[in-house]
């Protein structure tokens, strides 16, 4: 090989690694794509968006990228709960699935949502397994009618696998047997095979990208040992091609226990970020002082936060609001987390014209400060109106009151300072004004609406 062609190679081989997303190495709370620092957030109308017909996804991904997002969430799920969705498996002419033959429909539908966002620059965090798909809890039964179900298909019986016909308590009650098949649980080695052959299959397509990231579970209550055998299965795939892929799981624990989220917090040689997720079922100043929690626990290594599923929408299950949703991913971004995404309607905002203002009030934002340049304060006060505040160099603090609330600043005596107040719901800014020489400056929103503060001292 000549020396101009090693050049090229060498070139190539940079300009690739560049174009990947990673954990930023300036500073490694945050990501970096395509060689630049970037704050990632999102929403969108469903889990799973590679099942979308292309009619659907197209606009969504447009409506995204036009509002300044570039995340999604990917649940890798089939269960049938819209009517479009498909598995993965071959159907035979006889009704029953073949787990040794593909559904071509599913891997196109993959690979054209892969392309699609990587197209746009939008990141996708994909969840490999969700506990749901394998469940008969709830109104819509999803284990009976799937292909991994002995009675649909024609590689194992109910004794081989160890199955059982129907499952209908609580996939959180972890007695799926699905999720017991690695070697350190019941070493199922029968089902674990085409488990195997599922995950080969998503690599297969994924890896070709350079856009996604990897999470083992939607909140799991799985054993540890069956996240640290995935986690370390998709690592040592990548590895194999060449690839360095970054991984986390999703612990069902509302509480933000760090004891049961020491799995992934405690363990950087396994998990590359965190998922903070879970944190969005809480409200006011405990999920503020959460998020501040977790970033103080990642303080010897840090690591991404990311929040990939922002709760809450008038009307919801959880009891949550309009209001939570957009109070809660305007602490997210100012906490220090990576990586923030509306929730899908029903449980949260998706991108409806709430969430697309909050995404665009996001670069706004952007445009003045830049987020991972600020570190979070504990402030004073416990109502839900009071304020939540970050502080960068040279004197500028963002101040973030929602509902219209008060904020009270300690400056420094004979320091002048100016004020800008940004609407987070129409992302437009209210003129710079000078907010004179006192020690004490007391803010009130302008509107009882949700308003971003950016105080800087010259």
């Amino acid at each position: 090989m000549s020396v101009r062609w090693l050049i090229a190679l060498l070139l190539l081989v940079s300009q690739a690694a560049l174009a990947e997303i990673e954990p930023w190495k300036a500073n490694p709370r945050y990501w970096s794509y395509r060689g630049e620092p970037v704050l990632l957030v999102g929403g969108s109308d469903d889990d799973n968006l590679f099942q979308w017909p292309a009619a659907q996804l197209v606009p969504q991904l447009d409506r995204l990228k036009a509002a300044g997002g570039n995340v999604v969430r990917n649940t890798m799920s089939d269960r049938r709960d819209k009517g479009f969705e498909i598995y993965p498996y071959l159907r035979l002419p006889s009704g029953r699935y073949d787990l040794d033959q593909w559904n071509p429909e599913y891997w196109q539908r993959f690979e054209r949502f892969l392309q699609e966002t990587a197209s746009r620059g939008i990141v996708v965090q994909i969840e490999l397994w969700d506990r749901f798909d394998f469940s008969d809890h709830g109104k819509i039964k999803h284990w009976l009618p799937h292909p991994y179900n002995p009675a649909n298909n024609v590689n194992y019986s109910y004794w081989r696998s160890g199955f059982a016909p129907g499952y209908y308590d609580h996939p959180g009650k972890n007695q799926q047997p699905f999720f017991f098949t690695t070697p350190e649980q019941r070493n199922n080695t029968l089902v674990l095979n085409y488990q195997q052959r599922y995950i080969n299959q998503v690599l297969e397509h994924a890896l070709k990208y350079d856009h996604v990231l990897y999470c083992i579970d939607n909140e799991t209550k799985a054993e540890e040992a069956w996240s640290r055998y995935w986690a370390r299965y998709i690592k040592a795939r990548a590895a194999q091609q060449g690839k360095r892929i970054y991984v986390t799981e999703m612990l069902d624990d509302k509480a933000m226990d760090k004891r049961i989220h020491g799995r992934t917090l405690d363990h950087p040689e396994l998990y590359d970020f965190v998922e903070v997720s879970q944190n969005n079922h809480s409200n006011g100043r405990k999920h503020w002082e959460n998020l501040l929690d977790f970033r103080d626990h990642l303080q010897r290594q840090p690591r991404p936060m990311n929040s990939i599923k922002v709760y809450g929408a008038n009307g919801n299950s959880f009891g949550h609001t309009d209001q939570d949703a957009l109070e809660r991913f305007w602490r997210n971004l100012l906490g220090g987390t990576a990586l923030v995404r509306f929730h899908r309607p029903g449980a949260g905002l998706g991108l409806n014209d709430k969430a697309v203002g909050a995404i665009r009030s996001a670069r706004a934002l952007e445009k003045v400060t830049s987020l991972w340049q600020l570190e979070p304060v504990r402030v004073s006060g416990t109502a839900e109106t009071a304020y939540y505040e970050a502080r960068g160099k040279e004197g500028v603090r963002v101040l973030y009151l929602p509902r219209g609330g008060d904020a009270v600043l300690q400056l420094k005596a004979g320091a002048s300072c100016s004020i800008a107040w940004l609407n987070l719901e129409s992302a437009e800014w209210k003129p710079r004004q000078p907010c004179g020489m006192e020690t004490t400056l007391r803010l009130s929103a302008p509107t009882p609406a949700n308003w971003m503060a950016v105080v800087t001292m010259p």
